[in-house]
């Protein structure tokens, strides 16, 4: 994905569906037109705010990025087409959306993996061993760790959101009936997050984003409330028992144990460390050094893409070759594998805690539906630590096969790639749509997913309204969800 996509987006479309519901050419002007200027004035405030000049949009760093290099740090894109999306059923409308998001992209959580790349490089440097390459990354480093302690350790960055109100924007092109009508009701946007502050940051973005595409949604949207229970279930009490796997559980340890063993991580990291350093130099440092320097030069140069805003200069590309920055992040990937994602064949520790989203996203769509509330939307912000459990509880793409036992996770053996399950934020949205039925019979309710923005099946033990179909009746995903 090109660099320049990630500021800016043509979100000047109407979905087809919304032309057969009723819209009409004015109501869908009324946000198509406008919308240019407040992607403009959107994109001008992000970068302004964070680097205090336009330079960031005009030296982007590299020009291509490779998301499986860059695992859960992968900035986001949109998988969906514009204009590609199925029509509902004749008759049917959108009356409601909700959404589970991760947060956007942000800056590493601490500057522990840049602190131990320059220890090794000050040594190096005293005892002149470094290569040429290797005396141009110690102001690359710096210059990436200035930039994330500039906007505070693990916060959402420019570029997080920047991709927060371009997905708000485009939600907005993709249901303009359903946004006239909370404009026209006075229907409330809910906002939840789990309090930490990315979160926090995401939905006020997000939430800007709408308002940027419609001023009148202003006053709709309520405050944030916190809910850790739903949106941080990972750090509960009551998921003590996960916990207790990812500390003392001995099948995990072996098996991350095992793939960390794998020859291939000591001839990556020598890779690493060869370019940089004089051979006397790369040779005495103990393997495990090697192993250690490359894997926080790895974590580096992951996050590098998430700070473009901050840091548009730093690019670490040159300092590992891709079949190295593969492999370790193939490492990074098994670790979220087996520590969020589908994990070990026969044991539902690392996803069934996230059934109290999946009852969540069902539980406010059958609210709705019944009448029961007049909720237009309901956003949520969390984290990668729940969206990974909730893809493989719900079997999303990617996110449906177990490691057998004796048969590590790799590349070659399962589908799962932390780039396309959770990427900086990655949602699950599902828009609920009505029909309005002659004669007295009962309204019908029909439910459309989507996965980072892409049109997404549910698990096949839900039935579409018909083969091929992206709608399924409400009551049939209650069936086959909570079942």
């Amino acid at each position: 994905m090109g660099a320049t996509s990630d500021f800016g987006a043509n979100v000047r479309w109407t979905h087809p569906a919304d032309r057969r519901t009723g819209t009409t050419r004015r109501a869908a002007l009324k946000r198509t037109a406008p919308l240019s200027a407040a992607v403009a004035v959107s994109l001008a405030v992000g970068l302004l705010s964070a680097t205090g000049s336009a330079s960031a949009r005009e030296r982007p760093g590299p020009s291509h990025i490779e998301p499986v290099l860059y695992g859960t740090k992968t900035p986001y894109e949109p998988k969906g087409m514009p204009g590609r999306y199925q029509q509902p059923p004749e008759g049917f409308s959108p009356i409601f959306t909700e959404t589970v998001a991760r947060h956007g992209s942000r800056a590493m959580s601490d500057s522990g993996d840049g602190d131990a790349v320059l220890a090794v490089l000050r040594t190096a440097q005293e005892r002149g061993a470094l290569t040429g390459l290797g005396a141009r990354l110690g102001p690359q480093v710096r210059s990436l760790l200035g930039a994330a302690s500039a906007i505070g350790y693990g916060n959402l960055s420019g570029r997080g959101a920047q991709e927060q109100r371009q997905t708000a924007l485009r939600m907005e092109q993709r249901l303009p009936s359903l946004f006239d009508t909370i404009t026209a009701e006075h229907e409330p946007i809910v906002v939840e997050t789990s309090g930490v502050g990315r979160a926090v940051a995401s939905a006020d973005a997000f939430t800007g984003g709408l308002a940027a595409g419609d001023p009148e949604l202003t006053g709709l949207i309520q405050a944030p409330v916190t809910d850790k229970d739903l949106l941080y279930f990972h750090k509960q009490p009551q998921n003590a028992d996960y916990q207790d796997y990812l500390a003392h559980d001995p099948d995990l340890a072996a098996v991350l144990a095992e793939i960390d063993a794998d020859p291939r991580t000591a001839e990556a990291a020598h890779h690493v460390v060869a370019s940089l350093f004089h051979d006397d130099f790369t040779a005495s440092l103990p393997a495990a050094t090697r192993v250690s320097f490359a894997r926080s030069l790895y974590q580096l140069y992951s996050a590098a893409p998430d700070l473009r805003v901050e840091a548009p200069d730093v690019d670490l590309t040159r300092f590992l070759a891709p079949r190295d920055a593969r492999w370790f992040a193939y490492l990074d990937d098994a670790e979220e594998f087996y520590r969020k994602g589908p994990a070990l064949s026969g044991r539902t520790i690392t996803y069934k805690m996230a059934g109290v989203l999946l009852d969540d996203l069902l539980t406010q769509a059958e609210t709705k539906a019944a009448g029961a509330d007049h909720k237009g939307a309901v956003l949520r912000f969390t984290h990668a630590e729940e969206i990974e459990p909730l893809a493989a509880l719900m079997g999303l793409p990617g996110s449906t096969e177990p490691a057998e036992p004796g048969e590590p996770y790799s590349y070659r053996n399962n589908p799962w790639r932390g780039a396309d399950v959770a990427p900086m934020a990655a949602n699950i949205q599902w828009d609920l749509y009505r029909n309005t039925p002659s004669g007295g019979e009962p309204a019908t309710f029909l439910v459309r997913m989507l996965y980072n923005e892409q049109e997404t099946a549910f698990k096949p033990a839900c039935k579409p309204v018909s083969a091929g179909s992206h709608f399924y009746e409400l009551r049939e995903l209650g069936r086959c969800l909570r079942g």
